[in-house]
């Protein structure tokens, strides 16, 4: 009986511990409109995103972050990477808006006007999201957005590069955290 107390002493520590951590790991917390001000302020600081563009992406960001359960610093990270809050942005290759997707390869998955902001990354949450599930990893989840599984496995170059750009979309996402 004397036991009781002790364990639930060592509970409740081990409750404000997870706590503790778990709000740590997010460099976003409280409401949604307290988030997506916290993120275009970020996005503003880091990256030198326009208070506009900023105000009118950072709900979109954090809206499809939750759906596809994706960090939105990770998101927002890619985003820079890809088109630097661009959202007309078009590659040589095709890929359009703000994550650069390639309509061919995911008309299926994405439909829509892809220089639609919300609709672009919708799609770039699902795309990254789908990656994540097959690759086990955030990191080779990024490589694959940028080189896809195939272009990973192809040979030593393109995975090399595909690590490259992992490494940069990180130090984006570095670089956002340290300004929220």
């Amino acid at each position: 009986m004397a036991f009781k107390p002790f364990a639930a002493i060592i509970l409740k520590i081990s409750l404000v511990v997870l706590a503790i951590s778990l709000s740590a790991c997010s460099s976003l917390s409280g409401s949604f409109a307290n988030r997506s001000n916290q993120l275009s302020s970020g996005l503003q600081n880091a990256y030198s995103v326009s208070p506009t563009t900023a105000n009118r992406l950072s709900p979109m960001i954090i809206q499809s972050a939750e759906r596809y359960d994706i960090s939105p610093t990770l998101l927002a990270a890619l985003i820079r990477q890809e088109s630097n809050y661009n959202s007309s942005a078009r590659s040589p290759t095709g890929a359009i808006g703000l994550t650069q997707i390639i309509s061919s390869h995911w008309r299926q998955s994405c439909p829509g006007n892809l220089y639609d902001e919300n609709v672009n990354i919708n799609c770039g949450a699902h795309v990254l999201s789908t990656y994540y599930r097959s690759a086990g990893s955030w990191s080779k989840a990024v490589a694959y957005y940028n080189v896809g599984p195939t272009g990973y496995e192809r040979s030593f170059w393109t995975r090399h590069k595909a690590k490259k750009y992992a490494r940069s979309v990180k130090r984006h996402e570095k670089t956002l955290k340290k300004a929220l």
